[in-house]
């Protein structure tokens, strides 16, 4: 603090904000462990969650109250003043990308002078029926339909997916899609995959385009060919680059899990797909 402020025995708005300031400084955050036990749709598993919390200065709790350790004005009389945020949780249907859904990269390669390239556009979870029958109608202007197209309430709560393919010139087509609420993640070795040709017009040709989903915890992911090769798919962090033909796992914006995408060789098919850990 600037002698100014010492010896004034009034703690302003401006004091309080330029406390802060210097507080945020000095704040380190930990990470605690919260076991949660959540049903995620066949079974039941346990799941730990991390929790960030402050030790020090500066803790802002749920409620959003901003509490501060003890204050002292220049005299040393404690001081405490009354200050509060907001929470930060997205409220509204438009931060919560319920009308528009956050899309992202999985991978992308060129096949027979083909470029083509995958995504995934995750929609946020409506928390009322009106909000679900308005998701429906934009899910509907993007050519994305979930199985429950007809009943809008089934989407409240859950955050739902479509995975899509573009090849060449040709327009997007889905290739898969699903609704989950958010608490149903992956665990473990969990997988969920789909198989499907590059070349959406060539439907009976080989299935060499393998997508799925893992837990975040997942750091390799092993795609197996009916010829006995395989392909190892690697974990990614968020933002990076998308490379041309590379097999990775990575993050979705908006997903609860982990995406990969793994490309069988030419003259070869899907055989397999699964999570693998270190011996």
């Amino acid at each position: 603090m600037n002698a100014d402020r010492e010896t004034n025995h009034t703690m302003t708005d401006r004091d309080i904000a330029l406390l802060l300031a210097d507080a945020a400084d000095e704040v380190e955050i930990g990470i605690a462990p919260y076991q949660a036990v959540i049903r995620g749709g066949r079974r039941r598993r346990a799941r730990r969650w991390a929790l960030a919390t402050a030790a020090a200065l500066v803790i802002t709790g749920a409620s959003g109250t901003l509490a501060l350790a003890s204050l002292r004005d220049g005299s040393g009389a404690e001081v405490t003043p009354a200050v509060t945020q907001k929470p930060t949780v997205p409220s509204t249907p438009e931060e919560r990308h319920v009308y528009l859904p956050q899309e992202t990269m999985l991978a992308a390669g060129t096949e027979k002078g083909e470029q083509w390239y995958v995504t995934v556009d995750v929609w946020g979870a409506p928390r009322t029926e009106a909000e679900a029958r308005a998701q429906l109608n934009a899910m509907s202007d993007r050519g994305e339909e979930p199985w429950d197209k007809d009943r809008a309430s089934a989407l409240v709560g859950k955050i739902t997916y479509f995975v899509r393919r573009t090849y060449g010139s040709g327009a997007p087509t889905l290739l898969m899609g699903d609704s989950a609420a958010p608490q149903d993640t992956m665990a473990g070795t969990d997988l969920k995959s789909g198989a499907s040709t590059l070349d959406p017009k060539k439907t009976d040709g080989p299935q060499r385009l393998v997508v799925g989903q893992v837990a975040k915890t997942a750091e390799t992911v092993l795609c197996t060919w009916k010829d006995g090769t395989s392909t190892l798919a690697h974990k990614v962090s968020a933002g990076a680059d998308v490379n041309t033909d590379e097999a990775t796992i990575r993050p979705a914006a908006g997903s609860p899990d982990n995406w990969f995408v793994c490309v069988a060789p030419a003259g070869t098919s899907y055989e397999s797909a699964e999570v693998t850990t270190a011996d």
